[in-house]
């Protein structure tokens, strides 16, 4: 256990870099658009949000690479690009280039969200399953907490604090790319690729001795009885694509990213100083890493769709909180304490299960597809909605944009009670044949 679980962690890493890539773009929002003299719309759409759109491409693409050189491989080009635009956009003079290398990290990101869980959810035992690939989403906090306190502490270093913001990734990313190197293959992936030798070498280390032999007939069964040209698109697939688009859906429906993309604005439209917005942005790190951690301890214990709900009720009671603070100008330290609430109940519920759930309810043979397609969805929202998110605070206010949030979190507690079933402590096998088509229908009725 104490293989996989450093097997994990390495692997998991690539999470920090998405966490740190994230949201290090905060610390120089305002910087750049007043370097460059920008408008709203273009600072939004061009500066701030390429690099989401270069994680929906690395999202939509990121199976072919993660099915054709192997998870382990792909894991290693992910450390590779993000050490390429941490370095190329520090050095950036316009916003062109500048927007090129965000690019290039972004596709790390979007590729990121589906190689990391898929090897993780395929060495992981299925008792451990659910903690071990939440350490991915752990990383990801990890990585937003150490980007925001970064940001404050070069806040003031040389004449454009900005490229040292941005710069200072390149050493974890580096890091990561030689720790990728000592991790071995997935198992599954090497049974899919007729490479059983060296699957059974890995399965002795992350299963008992006498499972072993089962766990390898189990897994080759289930790739030869699949079919030649099967796709995530087919009937009997509908189910966990479903599960997979939507809560993909709900997880940026509660704007999440627009909020960790704009901390220190928004703490700022509550009017709080610079500086102060700043610290905030990093208490907002604290509490998410405290409730990420909460969320991994209790997700193999009190289950996924538990958690969802906890989550999905915080969501609704923190987001109309912050709504109503901007609506009534309650102002001082009320919107930061609310959303404070809004970032526990998102590491607590969606940002404990996501990554989790969407490796878990696609078989193996179309993980990597099934992942590309849930994480596309959620990337493609992630980058429509924070580039959104000047124009609407300058048109419609705070307030309405929040109290739209809120109510698609109502919409999302709904999938959670009537559609979206348990899958703790199931293997990955059982999972495949239990969400497949002959199944939909009585997993549907016993949610409702």
């Amino acid at each position: 256990m104490n293989k996989i679980l450093l097997w994990s962690i390495i692997a998991a890493m690539a999470g920090f870099l998405f966490g740190f890539d994230t949201v290090v773009i905060s610390g120089a929002d305002t910087q750049l658009q007043a370097l460059w003299q920008t408008s709203n719309a273009f600072h939004g759409i061009v500066v701030m949000s390429m690099a989401l759109w270069g994680t929906v491409l690395g999202a939509i693409f990121g199976g072919i690479p993660t099915n054709r050189l192997g998870r382990k491989n792909t894991l290693v080009w992910i450390g590779i690009f993000y050490i390429v635009s941490a370095l190329g956009s520090a050095l950036a003079n316009d916003p062109v280039s500048f927007a090129i290398f965000r690019f290039l990290g972004g596709i790390g990101v979007g590729v990121s969200t589906i190689a990391a869980p898929a090897y993780v959810s395929e060495i992981a035992p299925a008792k451990d399953r659910g903690r071990l690939v939440a350490l991915y989403q752990l990383n990801i906090v990890l990585g937003i907490l150490i980007a925001f306190l970064s940001n404050y502490l070069l806040r003031n270093t040389g004449s454009e604090p900005w490229r040292w913001m941005l710069g200072i990734e390149a050493l974890p990313a580096l890091l990561y790319t030689i720790f990728v190197f000592f991790i071995p293959r997935s198992p599954r992936w090497l049974i899919s690729k007729g490479r059983y030798e060296e699957a059974e070498k890995i399965l002795r280390i992350t299963h008992s001795e006498h499972k072993i032999e089962q766990k390898m007939l189990e897994i080759k069964q289930q790739s030869e009885t699949t079919l030649t040209g099967e796709n995530i698109f087919m009937k009997k697939y509908r189910f966990p694509l479903l599960l997979a688009f939507l809560i993909a859906f709900f997880n940026q429906l509660s704007g999440i990213n627009a909020f960790l993309y704009y901390a220190p604005r928004i703490f700022q439209e509550a009017g709080l100083g610079v500086s102060t917005a700043l610290l905030s942005s990093i208490g907002i790190g604290v509490v998410n890493l405290l409730f990420t951690l909460l969320g991994v301890f209790l997700i193999d214990r009190w289950g996924r769709k538990q958690l969802m709900l906890i989550g999905s009720i915080g969501y609704i009671v923190s987001l109309s909180l912050v709504a109503a603070a901007f609506f009534l100008n309650w102002g001082g330290l009320w919107v930061p304490i609310f959303l404070f609430l809004f970032i526990a109940a998102h590491a607590i519920g969606q940002g404990a299960v996501i990554w989790v759930y969407i490796s878990e309810v696609f078989p193996n043979h179309l993980r990597a597809s099934g992942q590309s397609f849930g994480v596309s969805v959620h990337w493609i929202l992630a980058a429509i909605i924070p580039a959104m998110v000047p124009f609407l605070f300058s048109t419609i206010g705070a307030g309405s944009v929040f109290a739209f949030f809120a109510f698609m979190m109502v919409l999302q507690l709904l999938f959670v009670i009537f559609m979206m079933p348990e899958t703790k402590g199931k293997s990955l096998e059982q999972l495949g044949t239990e969400l497949s088509f002959k199944k939909v229908k009585n997993t549907h009725n016993e949610s409702v």
